[in-house]
C-alpha cells in the first residue's frame, strides 16, 4: 500500500474506529462477527465503504503487535524501577531516556521500511514528559531531603531542652543535641 493511502480502518470516524477497538479486545467476539457488526454500523450512518476481513485481520494483528510491545516494555521498566527502587531517580530518567531512544530509532527503521513509525510529536510528547518527571522527582526528592533536616534539627533541639531541663551543663545538652543530629 502506497504510503500516502489510508487503510480503510484508517478512514474510519473516530467513534467507530473506537467500537472496532472495543469489539477487537472483547475475546467472546470473532472477527467475523466484528466485522459483521461495524460494517451494520457503518450501514446505518449511511457509509458506502465496507471493512474487508483482510483489512480486520491486518488491524488486529497489527495491534496485537502494538500490544505485545507495549506490554514488553512495562515489563521492562518494572522490572527496572523495581530494581532501582529508591536509587536516585536520575537512574530512571536515564532508564525511561534510553527508552525514547530505543522507540525513535525503531521509528526510523520502521520508516526505511515503509511501515508507519511512531508519530514524531509522540516522541517528542514523552520526552518532555520524562524532563518534567525527572525535574518534579528531583524537586521532591529535595524537599523529602529538607523536611527530614528540618524535623531533624527539631529533635535535635528538643534533646538539647530536655536535657538542660534534667539539669545538665550546657556541654552535656550540646552533646545530645549533636548525638540526635549524628554529629558526635
Amino acid at each position: 500500500m502506497p504510503r500516502d493511502q489510508q487503510s480503510s480502518i484508517d478512514r474510519l470516524p473516530d467513534d467507530i474506529r473506537e467500537k472496532l477497538n472495543e469489539m477487537l479486545r472483547d475475546p467472546r467476539l470473532t472477527q467475523i462477527a466484528v466485522r459483521e457488526k461495524i460494517n451494520a454500523i457503518l450501514e446505518d450512518d449511511g457509509h458506502d465503504e465496507q471493512l474487508s476481513y483482510s483489512a480486520i485481520n491486518r488491524y488486529k494483528l497489527k495491534m496485537d503487535k502494538v500490544g505485545e510491545k507495549i506490554r514488553q516494555s512495562r515489563e521492562v521498566a518494572k522490572m527496572w524501577i523495581g530494581r532501582l527502587g529508591a536509587e536516585p531517580q536520575g537512574e530512571v530518567g536515564k532508564l525511561l531516556n534510553e527508552m525514547v531512544r530505543n522507540l525513535a530509532f525503531d521509528s526510523t527503521v520502521a520508516m526505511a521500511e515503509g511501515e508507519a513509525p511512531v508519530e514524531p510529536k509522540m516522541l517528542k510528547d514523552m520526552a518532555i514528559a520524562i524532563e518534567r518527571l525527572e525535574r518534579a522527582a528531583s524537586e521532591n526528592v529535595k524537599r523529602e531531603e529538607e523536611i527530614r533536616k528540618r524535623a531533624l534539627e527539631e529533635a535535635a533541639d528538643r534533646a538539647g531542652e530536655a536535657a538542660r531541663a534534667q539539669g545538665m551543663d550546657e556541654a552535656q545538652a550540646r552533646f545530645w543535641r549533636e548525638k540526635v543530629l549524628g554529629v558526635a
